[in-house]
């Protein structure tokens, strides 16, 4: 690949992922070359075939646990599985991914002088004592459970990032995301969104854990991805960590029932044991993203569902 030297050159990790994929297309949509780096082990082909063409774009199977040698001026670190089914599947390898990972990511950063920006998670804040969770909270996290490879290998990473920050003068950006939905969320990823929608198109019943009034807050994919833009757009030295999530909190049972009432069909309610160490709340104060980066969702959850629900449909019935 040919590589223009005026165009920003940028490097996604994770890039065949859900979130991925679509900041390849929005990177390409402004004139950046994309290197889309995937194992893809929960990423897809099928998420970025419509991208392969395009000059600018360039398609790299790699693992980020082994170190990449590549020339780039920016580089977005999304890989690593980001639901519970796919990253307690091997969890030695989900901490390593997130640790090992950000080490050479990082590293590769500070050879060619890239800015980096960390995809970390609020599942960084665990099952939280206050709410809604501001930045400066450092959460309750379980450090020996089944969801520690995840919750702890992305706290590692943050420490890792602000340690190349402090040691190295690195120009980072953290964004801790909150729950996240829209088209290209794989259909058996065991997130809530997307249990329910498939669900629902298959005319079963909607699982809810526990009594299903424990909350989340969900933030439509585009506007996601506009909140990285803006925020790899700030200043050197506006490190983060930066929320990035819709602030409107809800029940599962109200998340339950818009679904079914979007689906159509007579998708009844069944109730399980609610899983270890998962979160009673979760909601983003967005107040520092909305002071730095004029940012805010858009999407409503309607507008939102319905696309999603449009995208499922379609690869059910493919």
């Amino acid at each position: 690949m040919i590589i223009n030297p005026q165009k920003t050159r940028t490097l996604v990790t994770g890039g065949a992922g859900f979130l991925g994929s679509h900041l390849c297309e929005r990177l390409l949509s402004e004139g950046h070359d994309v290197i889309c780096l995937d194992n893809f082990f929960t990423g897809s082909k099928g998420n970025v075939a419509h991208l392969i063409n395009n000059p600018h774009f360039e398609l790299m199977r790699h693992d980020v646990t082994f170190p990449l040698y590549v020339e780039v001026d920016q580089i977005y670190n999304l890989a690593c599985p980001a639901s519970p089914i796919h990253y307690q599947y091997d969890p030695v390898q989900t901490t390593k991914t997130s640790v090992h990972g950000a080490i050479n990511m990082l590293g590769l950063a500070k050879r060619t002088k890239a800015r980096i920006f960390q995809a970390s998670t609020s599942e960084v804040y665990g099952d939280p004592e206050v709410h809604p969770q501001p930045e400066s909270y450092w959460g309750k996290v379980n450090p020996i459970g089944i969801r520690s490879c995840y919750d702890e290998g992305k706290r590692c990473a943050e420490t890792l990032f602000f340690d190349y920050y402090r040691q190295h003068n690195l120009d980072i950006k953290v964004a801790r995301i909150f729950n996240t939905y829209g088209p290209r969320m794989h259909p058996n990823d065991g997130r809530v969104v997307s249990n329910f929608i498939v669900q629902a198109l298959k005319g079963e019943d909607i699982t809810i854990y526990g009594d299903g009034q424990q909350t989340r807050s969900f933030c439509y994919v585009d506007d996601l991805i506009e909140g990285f833009i803006r925020f790899m757009e700030t200043e050197s030295g506006f490190t983060g960590p930066l929320n990035m999530g819709n602030p409107i909190e809800m029940t599962m049972l109200v998340l339950a029932e818009k679904v079914i009432n979007l689906v159509g069909g007579k998708s009844k309610l069944v109730f399980h044991p609610l899983p270890s160490d998962d979160p009673k709340q979760r909601q983003p104060d967005i107040r520092l993203a909305k002071e730095k980066l004029a940012w805010e969702p858009k999407v409503t959850l309607d507008d939102g569902l319905r696309e999603t629900v449009n995208y499922f449909r379609k690869i059910l019935n493919a």
